[in-house]
């Protein structure tokens, strides 16, 4: 069974750039990690509140950062093993400098897909 992450970064606002560029650079070192299904990062920039769901609006555009820009890293690993060991190189490598980007600690989500 499939088992993947999904991870929470909040990242402070002068270090978007830095964050988005470190990211780009290691899109292709995590891509190469051994298992790896998918692999997706996406910026949050749009808000949904319930009037606009009961209406069947589309979301709002977020016009400013208030404390941190928020990002979430899916990836997707065909076991726990491999999933481990691709952590263990992303610590090794990248994980220093994301984390010098961050306003607190990321958060971590782990689980087997189940769908």
């Amino acid at each position: 069974m499939p088992f993947a992450e999904i991870c929470i970064y909040q990242v402070r606002p002068g270090k978007v750039e830095e964050f988005e560029a470190l990211m780009s650079e290691a899109k292709s070192f995590l891509e190469k990690q051994e298992g790896l299904l998918l692999l997706r990062l996406v910026r949050r920039g749009y808000h949904i509140d319930m009037e606009q769901i009961r209406e069947g609006l589309p979301p709002r555009e977020i016009t400013r950062i208030v404390k941190s820009v928020k990002y979430v890293l899916y990836w997707e690993f065909d076991t726990k093993e491999n999933y481990g060991m691709a952590q263990k190189n992303l610590y090794g490598s990248y994980w220093k400098s994301v984390e010098k980007c961050l306003v607190v600690p990321h958060d971590k989500y782990l689980g087997e897909r189940m769908f």
